[in-house]
């Protein structure tokens, strides 16, 4: 391993993944516009998330196994080349039709399910373990700035050179991402998969892996119920209460998205710069700041605050930054926590299911959220959610306490063997 710190590994790592975070946010912008202007239908727009979701959905089990079967550094290399060969054929081959372009959506979300196991196995390893809460706070935060710079330069970028130039950024976006993780030093060996018959078992010993370890199975049951009910919080009911209750216009609309990645970058570069490991410590200080804050926007969508647009979006913007500020504290800790407690041999598949799991429980809380706000006003709504959290919230701190503020007992200690510096 890479000796004390962030390294060149890490370094060429991050700046790789910064970059095709960007290519893919101008894209991610562009395609609904182009979407919108050729279909002028919604249905359309859903065809085209779910041409995303349910394909990483199938695929990522056995994504995960691959991960650990192949050497992850060419998985991530491989598929970010292949994403951008697909891209550019796109363009010389002109597939700018709708049924055209939800099919490469179908082809894309399945490379980049086999790029994020393979990329979230091998993340863990390019660092030293007690750094992992700067080293993922870090990222986090490159990611945050490629996701406020994308819409504005997606949106530009469409005015000027509409589709066609939006998918050339994003293909020579992975193809630059990818000759940084050339030069990542890494080494990974492992048996390829040999039948159909060892991918299924080892996809079986990766949920087996999870609910056999107490510590593991504690922190992915309280991030499934944190999902659950979060989820419809920032996807369904705030979008829902800025534009139907508190009638903003559509610029404060996505101000307030930039303010609440503005709170999450500073959440993020404080855990990078100051508290690291420490961040862990504020788990719950952090869980009821966020607590707060929801009441506060609860009673801000309610009859009792009766204020103006302006004053509301004062006070939301507010509401905003503290609460994604708060999540960093939350999110970053349980993320590395999990990452130390998975030994690196089967980190793939373990991740994998881990993501399955938390993935195809998000949905619960928007099949229910979504109807509640065509029966009941948004703030009896917000209320229950509040509720909700707060009994798995109180739950979890009277039963969980120590384990969720505690680190792996050590029953792993395999995977720094796996990078060199030579």
């Amino acid at each position: 391993m890479e000796s004390k710190g962030l390294g060149r590994n890490f370094w060429l790592f991050a700046v790789g993944r910064f970059i095709s975070q960007l290519g893919w946010a101008v894209q991610d912008v562009a395609l609904p516009l182009y979407v919108l202007d050729k279909t002028h239908s919604g249905s359309m727009m859903t065809a085209f998330v779910l041409a995303e979701v349910i394909p990483s959905l199938i695929v990522m089990p056995f994504a995960g196994v691959v991960g650990d079967r192949y050497n992850r550094k060419w998985l991530m290399v491989g598929f970010d080349l292949a994403r951008g060969v697909l891209l550019f054929g796109v363009i010389a081959f002109n597939f700018l039709g709708i049924y055209q372009l939800l099919a490469v959506q179908v082809v894309m979300a399945v490379f980049g399910s086999f790029f994020y196991a393979g990329t979230g196995a091998m993340f863990p390893d390019l660092v030293d373990k007690e750094l992992l809460e700067k080293a993922n706070s870090t990222v986090a935060s490159m990611n945050i700035v490629a996701r406020l710079l994308g819409p504005a330069l997606g949106g530009l970028i469409y005015g000027i050179g509409g589709i066609r130039l939006a998918i050339l950024i994003n293909a020579v976006s992975f193809f630059g991402s990818g000759l940084f993780e050339i030069l990542i030093r890494y080494e990974w060996k492992a048996k390829p998969i040999e039948g159909v018959g060892q991918v299924f078992g080892d996809i079986k010993e990766g949920l087996q892996f999870i609910f056999k370890h107490s510590y593991l199975k504690t922190l992915m049951s309280f991030a499934v119920f944190m999902g659950i009910l979060m989820a419809p919080l920032g996807t369904v009911l705030l979008p829902y209460a800025m534009r139907e209750v508190l009638k903003f216009t559509s610029v404060q609309f996505g101000l307030m998205e930039s303010f609440f990645m503005g709170g999450a970058l500073v959440g993020n570069l404080l855990i990078a710069a100051k508290f690291g490991k420490k961040a862990g410590k504020f788990l719950f200080k952090a869980m009821a700041v966020n607590g707060l804050v929801m009441l506060v926007f609860i009673w801000l969508i309610s009859p009792l605050a009766g204020l103006g647009r302006d004053k509301a979006f004062v006070v939301l913007m507010v509401v905003a930054v503290v609460m994604g500020t708060a999540e960093a504290f939350i999110d970053i800790p349980i993320e590395a926590k999990i990452q130390r407690a998975v030994p690196s041999d089967v980190r793939g598949r373990v991740f994998s299911a881990l993501n399955l799991l938390t993935n195809a429980a998000i949905p619960l809380g928007l099949i229910v959220v979504g109807p509640l706000l065509n029966v009941y006003p948004a703030w009896l709504v917000a209320l229950g959610i509040w509720v909700g959290t707060a009994v798995v919230v109180l739950y979890y701190w009277a039963y969980y306490r120590e384990v969720l503020l505690s680190e792996p007992d050590g029953f792993h200690e395999k995977s720094s063997e796996h990078v060199t510096t030579a």
